[in-house]
């Protein structure tokens, strides 16, 4: 047998081997995997800034989603993109209905169920071991246990197919999904600002994670979706994530609505 074909072949269990380690090797340092549609995810614990213990899920090497430990800020927002969403949503204390399409650790669905007792929640997530690991990992079943299946509906499915079916129309839409190159995909395009629209009631307000720069050739995701809600609504707005550093990537906040609303801090408005 030649030497190559016996390295080859050495280096091939050896890889091999890696591989069947790694999620022993992860979990002797506290950390989880387990496999989505999308790919291993990763689930650990950590600190934020202030020492406050957190959870975090890495989805094919992308951070999905974060959630305080303690019992008392579990269903808090730990990221500041959500608190800009949760600011408007506080703006409207007779919203009964809401749609989140993109579930992750259900941070904001969580927020929404615990803190806007008129609201019912349905919440789209594409991949259903993303929801088994948020259920278990991400204490939504401990919401639910605790504010009622009631308040809350699961949707395993993509959001896009979901709201062109919808039948009623929601007071709040918010997409957090996240997809590659495209955080909106079909719903930041004109069609999907149509669709947004002609789902929302009167009054009703779209937000959306647009993870993009806000300036430079890379913040064209953001240009695209600010032409195709303004030609759909009256008010248009998005909340940087790094007001200060324009070109850095950021998850920013997409507000558009026909109602007249206080922005959150730091808004630019659009129209």
């Amino acid at each position: 047998m030649p030497t190559w074909l016996i390295v080859a072949i050495v280096i091939s269990w050896i890889l091999f081997a890696i591989v069947l380690a790694l999620p022993w090797l992860l979990k002797r340092r506290g950390v989880e995997m387990r496999r989505t549609k999308f790919g291993p995810a990763l689930i650990f614990e950590s600190a934020d800034g202030d020492g406050t213990p957190v959870r975090l899920l890495n989805v094919n090497g992308t951070f999905q989603s974060v959630c305080y430990l303690p019992d008392d800020l579990r269903f808090e927002l730990a990221c500041a993109y959500h608190r800009s969403m949760a600011e408007v949503c506080y703006d409207l204390p007779d919203a009964t209905r809401a749609l989140v399409i993109g579930g992750g650790g259900y941070s904001l669905t969580k927020w929404l169920v615990a803190h806007r007792p008129r609201l019912h929640v349905d919440a789209v997530e594409i991949d259903p071991r993303v929801t088994v690991i948020a259920r278990e990992r991400f204490f939504l079943d401990d919401l639910i246990e605790k504010y009622g299946a009631e308040r809350i509906s699961l949707v395993n499915g993509d959001g896009w197919d979901y709201l062109r079916r919808a039948e009623r129309p929601y007071d709040v839409i918010v997409n957090d999904a996240f997809s590659g190159n495209r955080p909106l995909g079909q719903l930041g395009t004109g069609q999907g600002a149509q669709l947004i629209r002609e789902r929302l009631t009167p009054g009703g307000v779209y937000l959306a994670n647009l993870r993009c720069p806000t300036r430079g050739r890379r913040a064209r995701i953001l240009e695209e979706a600010k032409r195709a809600f303004s030609a759909q609504f009256a008010h248009v707005a998005y909340v940087p994530e790094w007001p200060d550093r324009p070109e850095a990537r950021g998850n920013n906040v997409l507000i558009a609505t026909d109602a007249e609303l206080a922005l959150p801090e730091g808004a630019t408005v659009v129209k």
